[in-house]
């Protein structure tokens, strides 16, 4: 068999943290080429994780002109995501882009229409789709365990986790701050669980309310409230057209004890589920009340008998083995644009003070 050429551009934190590290452990696959706007972060991942000959470049443009590679990973900031997406696509390459999809519910649209028109795979990199209490808690709720679920909350708090490198402040970069950087993990879940994509109405507010302390206790040291421009926590209600409601919480900071990040509460009218202390169901059962923990090693995923928890390994393999075959990638691009058109109307309900509308 052989092996599917991957490039990768932007080389960065998520880069070398989840994507690299992943493919690297995947047999049938090599890593031909890799782009930065900084030339010796792309020297670096091509000593480390390039194949014998591989390139690294400055310009995605040229990475897109090697007519070998096959599948390529944007790991670059939010602001770019549309633009070299659409590009790869068209350059007859599959494409894994990080999340969320794009800035702007504009450009997640136009992604989606470029993966339509070309014929081209698209994944947004969802990971936490991929672990194992996901993925049982899925099974659960396909099977019917929890009945109609018309109640979740969609958890992405951090007590003082605010991320000081990068752009991860900077708006005009990322779009936004813990709203779209974790509260978008969150929200996915909750919709993939639920398997429900269509929203009704809106209705969300954004705050910068820590942001502008000076010296912060933060686990990655005190942050710059001059290029702190992002929202530090964010909160919305999603109404759903069949009626469901959808709790989502974002923070990077905020003074709550307990933080859960990626994480979802179910209720449905058979029983309901949370990950607040690893799996958990509750409901009645002959006229009592239970709660059941679900111990769980790593293994049984749908697609990948993993050897253990490992969401961004598990991801991978599925991704691959989509492209190959020529299957559905598990995340769709569909699926991603309604969590970015979710995430966008809650920061337009903050801004206009009002409830916004998908009628």
């Amino acid at each position: 068999m052989s092996k599917l050429k991957i490039g990768v551009i932007g080389c960065g934190g998520i880069a070398f943290g989840k994507h690299l590290p992943s493919l690297s452990k995947l047999e049938d696959v090599e890593l031909v080429a890799f782009c930065d706007i900084e030339l010796d972060r792309a020297e670096r991942a091509k000593k480390e994780y390039g194949a014998e000959g591989a390139r690294a470049f400055t310009d995605y443009r040229e990475l897109l002109a090697i007519s070998e590679i096959d599948v390529v990973h944007v790991c670059t900031p939010n602001d770019s995501h549309a633009e070299i997406t659409i590009a790869a696509l068209e350059a007859g390459k599959h494409v894994n882009c990080e999340k969320p999809m794009a800035k702007t519910a504009e450009g997640a649209r136009a992604m989606q229409a470029a993966a339509e028109r070309t014929g081209k795979l698209l994944t947004i990199s969802y990971q936490n789709r991929f672990r194992a209490d996901s993925q049982h808690l899925k099974k659960l709720v396909e099977r019917g365990d929890l009945g109609e679920i018309y109640y979740a909350k969609a958890h992405a708090i951090r007590r003082r986790a605010v991320p000081t490198w990068g752009v991860f402040l900077d708006e005009d970069k990322q779009g936004g701050g813990p709203l779209i950087d974790i509260g978008t993990h969150a929200l996915d879940l909750a919709l993939w669980l639920m398997d429900n994509y269509e929203p009704k109405v809106v209705l969300g507010r954004a705050f910068k309310k820590l942001s502008q302390r000076e010296n912060a206790a933060n686990a990655w040291g005190p942050w710059d409230p001059k290029k702190f421009t992002v929202e530090d926590s964010a909160f919305g209600m999603i109404v759903m057209k069949n009626g469901a409601v959808i709790q989502l919480e974002s923070s990077w900071a905020i003074n709550l004890v307990d933080s859960a990040e990626a994480k979802v509460t179910l209720c449905g009218t058979e029983a309901g589920a949370d990950m607040a202390d690893g799996l958990r169901i509750n409901g009645e059962d002959m006229g009592k009340l239970y709660t059941n923990k679900i111990e769980l090693d790593g293994k049984g995923v749908a697609f990948y008998d993993a050897k253990g928890d490992d969401p961004a390994l598990n991801e991978m393999r599925q991704w691959i083995d989509a492209v190959r075959g020529g299957g559905t990638p598990v995340v769709t691009p569909k699926q991603a644009l309604v969590v970015s058109e979710i995430l966008e109307a809650i920061y337009e309900s903050s801004l206009k003070g009002e409830a916004v509308s998908f009628i």
